[in-house]
């Protein structure tokens, strides 16, 4: 049984207009790596091996960026640069494309890439959620291995504002805990827990057949089909585990998040975070 990575980038990106109107948000870079390349490596860093890309009409170089360069690389190799032509190499990865022809939302997205993913478990990531070290997806595909569940990335926050978040009823203490349900944006003073549910999910086929079955029940007036209702599902006949990720994560899908994420990646560079942490300092003294 072989894992497949699912990455949701159909989105219209609105809140980083006007860049996203030409500029897929998956391809804002973080100094020189697109976001995406970042997702992709986590994934390849927990074994997976075939990705599913759910793109749009207006995402055609998300396409390209899993592609050969073939005229920029001729002319790496005609100049003898070994290190820009490392550089040109698009990901070493099996990937499948799919476009999501209507804006329906990430439950459709999901059904969408069903016909690549077979029985296989599969991972579902939305690029706006980035980690760092140890590997998200590492750790739930460790746990789906250990219990044989759907997984949940998870982080306790028991001072944020869990309004903005999904929210876990979870049983029991630990990195990994039985789910009950999940609550999207609880009102203040509601939330069943302190634990969020992040943006990375690893479901077991039984997923695929519940979010199959409610979105022949969903009634399209209402809006964009999400996964909630499949995951609780599966959650209520005891399926669903949350893991608390032992991960930080930066939240790109602001531009806030976004800022923060592109300083925490510059400033741990090598080539460039010495000198711009020392002009990072001086600029603040100067403000």
């Amino acid at each position: 049984m072989g894992l497949k990575g699912v990455i949701l980038a159909a989105g219209y990106g609105t809140r980083f207009l006007p860049v996203t109107r030409v500029v897929p948000k998956e391809l804002l870079p973080l100094v020189d790596r697109p976001a995406i390349d970042l997702v992709v490596q986590e994934m390849l860093d927990a074994g997976i091996e075939t990705i599913v890309v759910i793109t749009s009409r207006r995402k055609g170089a998300v396409d390209a960026w899993f592609d050969h360069d073939m005229e920029l690389e001729a002319v790496f190799r005609h100049e003898g640069a070994e290190a820009k032509l490392a550089k040109a190499q698009p990901p070493d990865v099996g990937v499948a494309f799919v476009r999501q022809r209507a804006m329906l939302g990430s439950g459709h997205a999901i059904l969408d890439a069903a016909p690549f993913l077979g029985d296989d478990p599969f991972v579902v990531a939305y690029p706006d959620d980035l980690f760092g070290a140890p590997s998200c997806t590492a750790q739930l595909v460790e746990t789906w291995r250990e219990t044989g569940c759907s997984v949940l990335s998870a982080h306790d926050l028991p001072d944020a504002d869990l309004s903005r978040y999904g929210v876990l009823d979870v049983q029991g203490e630990g990195p990994v805990r039985p789910v009950r349900r999940l609550v999207e944006k609880p009102p203040p003073g509601e939330a069943p827990s302190s634990l969020v549910s992040l943006g990375r999910y690893l479901y077991t086929s039984e997923f695929l057949d519940a979010l199959k079955a409610h979105w022949e029940r969903h009634d399209a007036s209402k809006g964009e089909y999400y996964p909630m209702a499949a995951t609780n599902a599966l959650a209520g006949a005891g399926k669903v585990v949350a893991r608390v990720v032992d991960a930080p994560r930066w939240d790109t899908g602001t531009p806030l998040g976004y800022l923060q994420a592109v300083t925490d990646a510059a400033l741990a560079r090598d080539d460039v975070g010495p000198a711009f942490r020392v002009w990072l300092q001086e600029r603040l003294k100067a403000r």
